[in-house]
């Protein structure tokens, strides 16, 4: 896969600065380490000025170019890893129990480290590049935080641009998707609360479990019956909680799980059939039910100019052939869409060798991405803030 040839020099560093991160994984506003990381190398490389400890362990760095401009163009990399005990045979595999970079964020860390380090040392933009290394991607929101606590009154953007690896898509293929690209999530806690007794005698108790399961049933027709066939909708129960003994009906049973939605309506709609078949059962069988729903993504959506501009830049990378845009919807959910809510820009997908999905424990990241990854940031930038000849 053709980099730039700058990048394509100093891919052994980039792939030692992965591999350390991988081996060393943190969970989401833990990363003090890979922080660490990254603003000593942003500083070693000259990037003129480095800020951390922006949403307690988020870095941002600041790099002029050779010519100047208003404009500014952010790019953005997750750095959290995942509550997952890592089952590979890396000889970096993570060496903290129950943790594990299983969604690549250690990859695009190194990936944007790799552009800064090229646009340090090149400077053949006009304008103003702001870094963005965000803590807490894996639904703690992380962006959110750095938006609460002034990301973009501090750092003005014009555009911003991220990136994700995947397994799922040919080596060195980039897709992009102009519009709604990935799916807004609502996670959800349900509590049923009913009388308990002894389980030879269910006739005293009101079954916490019966109406549980009755519940989870019911909570699939919000899908098949009540949401529009042409706007996706997906709806899991992911926990169920209820029991401790042989003998014993519990007096309260607890359900978890998510929605994915790529319509705010639909996800109204959706949340309001959640109440009112909850509702429905409280009346039912004399139980009591209460409904928690938390709004953890917003849906990711790709401007259309920035969507184009990300295009071209890849194609200069990997050639047109391997550069497209695509129509698939992506029912994962990115914390890169609050930033898209607020300042413009586009998200993009890389693929990579290796079969294995994200977020599994067997996952391993190709390095060979790293200085695709890294050209494609670094390339989007040149473009987007040409210097005048």
């Amino acid at each position: 896969m053709p980099v730039l040839p700058r990048i394509a020099e100093f891919i052994d560093e980039l792939i030692d600065i992965r591999h350390d991160i991988h081996a060393h994984p943190e969970l989401g506003f833990e990363e003090t380490r890979t922080a660490g990381i990254v603003a000593d190398k942003l500083r070693g490389w000259g990037v003129d000025e480095v800020h951390t400890d922006i949403a307690g362990t988020g870095v941002v760095g600041v790099l002029k170019g050779k010519a100047t401009s208003q404009r500014c163009i952010g790019l953005r990399a997750d750095m959290d890893a995942l509550p997952i005990e890592e089952a590979t045979d890396l000889p970096y595999i993570s060496r903290h129990p129950g943790r594990m970079h299983a969604c690549g964020h250690d990859g695009h860390t190194t990936m944007l480290l790799g552009a800064a380090r090229y646009l340090a040392e090149t400077r053949h933009f006009a304008g103003t590049v702001v870094l963005i290394f965000q803590p807490a991607e894996e639904g703690l929101g992380g962006a959110r935080r750095m938006l609460e606590e002034g990301l973009f009154e501090r750092f003005p953007c014009d555009e911003i641009y991220g990136i994700h690896n995947d397994p799922g898509s040919p080596a060195g293929q980039v897709t992009v998707k102009q519009g709604p690209a990935m799916a807004g999530a609502t996670f959800f806690d349900i509590r049923v609360e009913g009388v308990g007794s002894h389980a030879a005698m269910p006739h005293q108790s009101h079954d916490s479990i019966m109406v549980a399961a009755s519940l989870i049933q019911q909570l699939q027709t919000v899908v098949s019956r009540s949401a529009p066939p042409e706007s996706p909708l997906v709806l899991s129960v992911t926990q169920v909680h209820a029991g401790s003994a042989y003998n014993v009906i519990p007096d309260g049973a607890t359900l978890a799980g998510t929605i994915r939605y790529f319509d705010d309506e639909v996800c109204e709609l959706a949340h309001e059939r959640i109440r009112s078949i909850c509702a429905g059962l409280e009346r039912a069988h004399d139980v009591r039910i209460t409904v928690e729903l938390r709004n953890i993504f917003n849906v990711l959506v790709n401007d259309a100019t920035c969507t184009q501009a990300y295009l071209e830049a890849a194609q200069e990378i990997v050639g047109a052939a391997n550069a497209s845009e695509t129509g698939r919807l992506v029912t994962g959910s990115e914390d890169f869409a609050d930033m898209l809510k607020v300042v413009p820009g586009a998200y993009c997908w890389i693929g990579h060798e290796g079969s294995i999905p994200l977020h599994n424990p067997g996952y391993v990241l190709d390095d060979g991405i790293l200085p695709v990854g890294a050209s494609v940031m670094a390339r989007m930038v040149e473009r987007r803030l040409p210097v005048g000849t």
